[in-house]
């Protein structure tokens, strides 16, 4: 149970989000409105979680001072299985509210930076890549979430050595968290004649999308330069100087733009990866410090983890992180990875009570 001065204080937030949401003034501000109405909603929850406790509680100790009064043994018994009932749902409702009482990470409602790129196994691990950005476009389209492509560098063969782009909508990092690592692929390559089985690996790294109000960039750490685009594009390849590469000195990250024909739109988008590498560069050291101390399941930003491996002659996708192993890799890879998300959530979330 909660104190009651606490549900006091949270009955008062709970009344003044009120006011606030059916105020239609204040749907001018989307993203303030949009926050305000997520708290509100948490606070719903606990609220009638916390009521639903008090109620089970009068209940049982209402019935257990019945029986000791009682003398007829059939509404002793009647009243112990009605106990009974009211314990089991008790028990339900303090781990809800327990969950609920748990911090978020605020990270999890931002939108998200995705970065695919082919490692190990050549033209057939820039294929795979190009398969996980369609299966990332699907899931996006069944979530309502707005994908955007930042950067590419296709192949020939319709790949991708490298394809970066945005998800934009509700909880959306907070969803696609769990996909950093190392994807592998075991499969036939398109690009093999003789039919034999290959193993290739594509690591995906997502990126919380940093506000300016997360950090500040000093301009003095940063050199821009400007070149020619090359390869693939239209024909503003190789006739002007509109790529941009944007270096962080006191870290050495690069970041490299060209698909948009404007200089200054390639400068903007680098300036979007930038801020969220080194937002997330500071949520690894974060995660480091905690996985030190335990040994972390699911949550850790370790970008170099084997979490999943897709065969496609047995139709198999396994997580390793979890062992959840399904035989539904083509549902699977047009985009159809609630079983997976869902199941990484929980042991996630597993993991945060058990710390409290």
């Amino acid at each position: 149970m909660l104190p009651e001065e606490k549900i006091k204080n949270l009955e008062k937030e709970y009344e003044e989000l009120k006011d606030f949401i059916i105020d239609p003034n204040n749907m001018a501000d989307q993203k303030k409105y949009r926050k305000k109405s997520r708290r509100f909603k948490d606070l719903e929850n606990i609220l009638k979680t916390h009521k639903t406790i008090k109620e089970l509680e009068f209940l049982i100790s209402d019935h257990k001072k019945f029986i000791q009064s009682e003398k007829d043994k059939e509404l002793i018994i009647l009243a112990q299985d009605e106990i009974e009932e009211a314990e089991l749902k008790l028990d339900d409702a303090q781990q809800t509210l327990k969950e609920l009482l748990t911090p978020k990470d605020p990270n999890d409602e931002k939108d998200a930076i995705v970065e695919i790129r082919a490692g190990t196994g050549g033209d057939e691990a820039a294929l795979f890549a190009a398969d996980l950005f369609r299966m990332y476009s699907y899931f996006a389209e069944k979530n309502n979430w707005k994908l955007s492509i930042i950067s590419s560098n296709p192949i020939g063969v319709g790949g991708f050595k490298e394809i970066i782009f945005s998800l934009t909508g509700e909880n959306v990092y907070g969803t696609m968290r769990f996909e950093s690592g190392v994807h592998r692929v075991q499969r036939v390559p398109e690009t093999e004649s003789q039919g034999r089985i290959h193993t290739s690996a594509v690591s995906v790294a997502v990126l919380p999308e940093a506000d300016d109000v997360d950090l500040e960039i000093d301009e003095k750490d940063l050199k821009i330069d400007v070149y020619r685009s090359s390869g693939h594009g239209g024909q503003s390849v190789n006739t002007t100087d509109s790529a941009v590469r944007i270096t962080h000195l006191p870290t050495g990250l690069v970041v490299t733009c060209q698909d948009e024909k404007s200089q200054l739109k390639n400068k903007n988008k680098a300036l979007k990866v930038l801020r969220s590498r080194l937002l997330d560069l500071e949520i690894a050291k974060q995660e480091a410090e905690i996985a030190n101390s335990r040994k972390a399941q699911v949550g850790t930003g370790d970008r170099s983890a084997k979490i999943r491996t897709y065969n496609f002659p047995q139709s198999r996708v396994t997580d390793h992180r979890i062992n959840l192993t399904s035989y539904k890799l083509n549902s699977i890879m047009t985009g159809e990875l609630d079983e997976f998300i869902e199941a990484l959530e929980i042991a996630y979330k597993n993991e945060k009570l058990n710390k409290i």
